[in-house]
């Protein structure tokens, strides 16, 4: 439980102590590992593609189906945890991490990893909400708070970006699936470290479980991802248009009854407060725009300039130290200024970076596309480490785990459709590149088709062919994925700009110079500890 310090005013929220403090050294493993998880198989992308031989579209499943099942299934999860207490809903959550781990490090081929991904997905949904909870009812006084939540997020986004400096470290010595095991010791860890250090909470008044609105929220956005990417790969169809508009037709469904149920998984009256909505979006699209760009400029270090894994990895290693710096500095400068400002900031100094990453080419080297990833990680890293924060102190006092649930669930989603979209622009753009650039002749159709399908199939393909033949299809292949990824940079441009103009036109509204702790939510009652 939380201690009063002998300072503390009568009547102020209780500070936490030391053990609240080592229990967020604990809390930040499972959060640092769900974000290692989305971003770990980026690095092993042409190695799945060389020895599983996915299509575009497999591949993209195998990689960003974790973050849609996690999205899908936050709330309901949420919802359990407040149920059955969020320290147990945490401790299961971790042995079934672990357990699917394992299960996708023996994977044998494509359908048993895009399943075992899904299990992982659902795993990792259980850890997310419990630590973010248990923060808010460990953090009782407002700056703590608001420091701790930007650990959280930091420890979230530092999983994210380190993921293939460890995919690397694995991949150099191992298969590739070993760079899933890492969840069985970080289980591990939780289920000894977890009853001694973390205290359970449960809360009273916690709504019913909805299994429908969960299955709605996964069957409103699997069919129209699918149908995205058979578009790009494939083209206009009849199968992926339908798709889409089914998955919409469900999504129509699911809002729905969200707004019919007395206790919804998505409390859809959020978005009528501005700043919800504004800080969400920011939320979602920052992820959206940092992830899809690691996912290819990954790809770009591997297939373009010829890095080996690990060289890979450590390569990345300035944009975690600028994501981190910029984390950390955004909570401190928000107690002197309007969160809001910082946040817009934070979005509109990371634009340069991504234009600096359009100049790159493929003979250019790693040096101009890390500067520029660092420069676009300090600053969304810094709006980001502010994002829950305000989506929190701005909902009512009573909606206030919701809206954590709503912004979990923005998060994943940012990070899934961040890799599923700029995939599917990146390979559009690099198809189309290869059908104009005239691919060399006398290479049959199958082998064609290959190369046109993924730069890894190109580059396996040149590997069979005679020298001067493979390496005028490498050439091509490599200028082709380099439009790919100038392409997405492009898309991830104008969506900072849309998230700087949002977020400064919602300053408007704004008293200026408001005091930060303004868009803290009032000190609430804490749910109800059971004693362990």
């Amino acid at each position: 439980m939380a201690q009063r310090t002998s300072g503390a005013r009568a009547g102020a929220p209780a500070r936490a102590g030391r053990r609240e403090w080592t229990g967020l050294a604990v809390l930040a493993l499972p959060t640092m590992l769900i974000g290692l998880d989305m971003t770990v198989l980026h690095l092993a992308a042409p190695y799945l593609s060389e020895r599983l031989h996915p299509s575009t579209a497999e591949l993209l499943w195998i990689i960003d189906i974790y973050g849609f099942m996690v999205a899908g299934f936050l709330a309901t999860m949420g919802t359990l945890g407040d149920r059955i207490g969020r320290r147990r809903l945490l401790l299961s959550g971790a042995a079934a991490f672990a357990a699917a781990s394992l299960l996708a490090a023996c994977s044998s081929g494509v359908a048993m990893l895009i399943v075992s991904r899904a299990l992982l997905g659902v795993a990792g949904a259980t850890l997310m909400p419990s630590t973010l909870s248990l923060i808010s009812n460990m953090f009782r006084d407002p700056r703590q708070r608001r420091l701790a939540v930007a650990v959280w997020m930091t420890n979230f986004s530092i999983g994210g970006m380190i993921g293939p400096l460890i995919g690397g470290l694995f991949l150099e010595h191992f298969w590739y699936g070993s760079v899933f095991l890492l969840g069985v010791p970080v289980g591990i860890v939780l289920l000894i470290a977890g009853p001694l250090l973390l205290p359970e909470f449960r809360d009273p008044r916690a709504g019913r479980l909805d299994p429908l609105s969960a299955a709605l929220s996964i069957a409103t956005v699997l069919p129209v991802v699918y149908g995205f990417k058979q578009i790009a790969q494939h083209g206009l169809r009849a199968l992926p248009l339908l798709s889409m508009v089914a998955g919409l037709c469900l999504g129509a469904v699911f809002v729905r009854r969200q707004l019919r149920l007395a206790d919804p998984m998505l409390d859809l009256r959020l978005f009528s407060r501005p700043a919800f909505g504004v800080s969400l979006a920011g939320l979602t699209l920052g992820l959206f725009a940092v992830t899809g760009t690691q996912f290819l400029l990954l790809q770009y270090f591997q297939l373009v300039l010829g890095l080996s894994p690990l060289a890979t990895g450590l390569w990345t290693l300035p944009a975690v130290a600028a994501g981190v710096v910029g984390a950390l500095l955004a909570p401190l400068a928000a107690n002197r200024t309007n969160p809001l400002w910082i946040m817009s900031g934070g979005f509109l100094l990371s634009v340069p970076g991504l234009v600096l990453l359009t100049r790159t080419g493929t003979a250019s080297g790693p040096v101009p596309a890390v500067v520029a990833f660092a420069i676009a990680s300090f600053g969304i890293q810094a709006a980001l480490a502010l994002t829950n924060d305000v989506i929190i102190g701005s909902a009512p006092p009573e909606r206030a785990g919701n809206a954590s649930g709503v912004g979990e669930t923005g998060a994943n989603l940012g990070e899934a459709l961040g890799v599923a979209v700029a995939g599917s622009v990146a390979a559009a753009v690099y198809r189309a590149t290869m059908d104009g650039g005239g691919l060399p002749g006398r290479i049959g159709p199958d082998l064609t088709e290959a190369a046109r399908a993924t730069l890894g199939g190109a580059a396996e393909v040149a590997g069979r062919l005679p020298e001067r033949l493979g390496d005028e299809l490498l050439t091509l292949a490599r200028r082709a994925f380099t439009d790919g990824l100038h392409a997405a940079a492009l898309l991830n441009i104008g969506v900072l700009l849309a998230l700087t103009a949002a977020h400064l036109t919602l300053l408007r509204h704004e008293t200026a110079h408001r005091d930060a702790s303004e868009l803290d939510p009032e000190p609430r009652e804490a749910a109800v500890p059971d004693g362990r």
